[in-house]
């Protein structure tokens, strides 16, 4: 066999990356390429997964801590999916909240997994508006400092900086943000593009795949601060069977557009001081995975947004609900449960069980690997 390429994509919750990793894997196998999807999280049970999935491609699922913390259950994920599928690229998805990847993930899967895999540059993805108010471009609610401090160090290292959602910004907006970005980062190459209107995903496409990993930057990090910066996140990840009374059918589309601003309204209420990172969810019929909805929500002060659509009404359904927020989890429990008994039981008149749920803050990162130059 020929090495493997390995694509990591990092950014920030909300960032866009799952929307552009599928793109990207549509791409590679409409050219005749095989495609590995890497997902990761904290928690199990992943709205990312279940995405991958639907759209027909081989995923394996690294849970219960980042890619640097679970380096092992990594390398056996890839030879897993390379035993099934042999895999010609594999496209990686780290936690949104964790940073150092090259140090940590990148470097030693090239110096110790060499002859199986050719390391591509670090990717990071940008919601525009988001870094316009992280970089204070722009004025707009924010994250505390020392979250702040890790979506900084994801910019830091990266090699691609790749501004996402350009559509949400006019020209002036733009431009405020690029050189911005520009003036910080400097060694950084910088790609706009918006992966939902497929507009200039060509350019990050070939970047991704022939810039290859230097091996001369590295990432100065305290991680005492990076750690305090994670465990002010709250995580939720609850899965949810519902079914309508009587035989009857309800609809998909609509229970999701309803449930995600309800979520976020419920948050609010119950801190004042919360911020959504990235709220999503996927609705698929019990036993047909490859029919899905899903909504993203991923600012209060956003619009949640529905990128896949039920064609038909449903009987019943299971929904994977993942919520990060710099809140205390359990103010994120009282939220869903509130949100659930709202949307789900009065206004659609649905019964709800829920089947799995836990909602923690992320732990003190402890890579299993760190290289550096020294």
């Amino acid at each position: 066999m020929t090495k493997s390429r390995y694509i990591m994509i990092g950014g920030f919750l909300g960032a866009g990356k799952t929307t552009a990793i599928q793109k990207f894997a549509r791409k590679l196998t409409e050219k005749g390429l095989t495609v590995g999807l890497n997902t990761n999280d904290q928690g199990a049970g992943l709205v990312d997964s279940a995405l991958g999935r639907s759209n027909q491609f081989p995923v394996e699922e690294i849970s219960g801590g980042c890619f640097c913390c679970r380096f092992n259950s990594l390398i056996d994920a890839a030879r897993k999916l390379t035993a099934d599928t042999r895999p010609d690229v594999f496209l990686a998805e780290p936690v949104g909240s964790c940073t150092d990847l090259v140090a940590t993930v990148s470097l030693p899967l090239r110096k110790i997994y060499g002859d199986d895999f050719q390391v591509s540059a670090l990717s990071v993805l940008v919601d525009p508006v988001r870094a316009l108010r992280v970089m204070e471009l722009e004025d707009g609610k924010r994250f505390s400092e020392r979250v702040r401090y890790i979506y900084l160090k994801q910019l830091e290292e990266a090699e691609i900086i790749v501004i996402n959602k350009t559509d949400l910004l006019d020209t002036d907006r733009l431009t405020t943000l690029r050189n911005g970005l520009s003036e910080r980062f400097p060694e950084a190459g910088i790609i706009e593009m918006s992966a939902r209107e497929g507009d200039n995903l060509e350019q990050w496409f070939k970047a991704a795949m022939e810039t290859e990993l230097r091996l001369d930057r590295f990432l100065d990090i305290d991680y005492k601060t990076y750690g305090d910066g994670e465990a002010l996140l709250g995580w939720l990840n609850a899965t949810i069977e519902i079914e309508a009374p009587n035989d009857g059918e309800f609809d998909g589309n609509a229970v999701l557009e309803k449930l995600a601003p309800a979520l976020r309204d419920h948050l609010a209420a119950t801190d004042s001081q919360a911020e959504v990172a990235h709220l999503k969810m996927t609705l698929t019929p019990i036993g047909d995975p490859n029919e899905i909805a899903a909504i993203n929500l991923v600012r209060d002060d956003s619009q949640p947004e529905l990128s896949h659509r039920l064609v038909d009404p449903l009987e019943d359904g299971e929904i994977l609900l993942n919520i990060r927020a710099e809140a205390a989890p359990e103010h994120l429990d009282i939220a869903v449960q509130a949100a659930l008994a709202e949307v789900l039981d009065g206004e659609f008149g649905l019964s709800h069980r829920i089947t799995h749920s836990e909602h923690f803050r992320p732990g003190m990162p402890t890579p299993t690997h760190r290289m550096t130059k020294a």
